[in-house]
């Protein structure tokens, strides 16, 4: 299988291109070779077949062959709304959440997270999350990147959420007042948000506001799995549906 690689840039058919800084680095690191077949995706769907005419200190370029439409995505948009676990599970988080198909992801900070972050640390934690799912993208096969959006307070993001779209459903992960994940499954539409909680679950008040915003509670089971795991099980469960 030809290495894949994004490209941040326009790409046309039968037209030679020099590749991003990035792209050429992420080449060149293969050990790539004039001739080599490449697969491009530039993110915004569909892929594209080329072949390295030129391999220099810096720069790679490429010829681009042929378009294949390929779509590699879950057959709803899910975003997973996240109060973000602490160390680094958050980085595993978003990389596997991009795999298993998650549309667009948005760390939030609750009553109990541990991880809190603000200002620049939190606009650079957020670049970095980008870079995660572009890679997850690369090595899963999808050509949609997800969104990762700024992080924000679950309170602010609660306040500013518009009533729910026709045919969204919106699930909170927990077990007070909640359905049996069968059920909630049964209600699924074109969309689906996902809001999950922290170490030690979301307070009381903070469920109650979402469930005010329209989001009611499914449980995954009897054992408590960890705030990582938790919307990663959800995930798999949803790619796993029959069609």
């Amino acid at each position: 299988m030809a290495p894949r690689v994004f490209v941040a840039a326009a790409l046309q058919v039968e037209t030679a291109l020099d590749l991003p800084a990035e792209a050429a680095r992420h080449v060149q690191v293969l050990r790539a070779q004039p001739g080599d077949a490449l697969t491009l995706f530039d993110g915004h769907g569909g892929e594209w077949r080329a072949s390295i005419l030129r391999i220099g200190r810096s720069a790679v370029q490429v010829q681009i062959l042929e378009h294949l439409a390929y779509e590699r995505e879950l057959p709803l948009a899910v975003t997973l709304a996240v109060a973000m676990p602490a160390n680094d599970r958050m980085d595993a988080l978003v990389e596997k959440a991009t795999e298993l198909g998650a549309a667009a992801i948005r760390p939030l900070v609750s009553e109990r997270s541990v991880l809190r972050l603000a200002g620049e640390r939190a606009l650079r934690r957020q670049a970095h999350w980008q870079g995660i799912a572009v890679a997850a993208c690369e090595q899963c096969g999808r050509n949609r990147i997800p969104t990762i959006h700024p992080v924000q307070s679950l309170a602010g993001w609660l306040a500013e959420l518009s009533p729910a779209a026709a045919g969204e459903l919106r699930l909170l992960l927990g077990w007070r007042e909640s359905r049996p994940w069968s059920q909630a499954m049964a209600q699924l539409g074109a969309s689906l948000t996902l809001l999950s909680g922290p170490e030690g679950g979301f307070a009381d008040v903070e469920e109650d506001v979402a469930r005010a915003r329209g989001f009611v509670t499914a449980s995954l089971g009897p054992r408590v799995l960890r705030a990582d795991t938790a919307p990663l099980a959800a995930l798999a469960a949803i790619a796993l549906r029959p069609a």
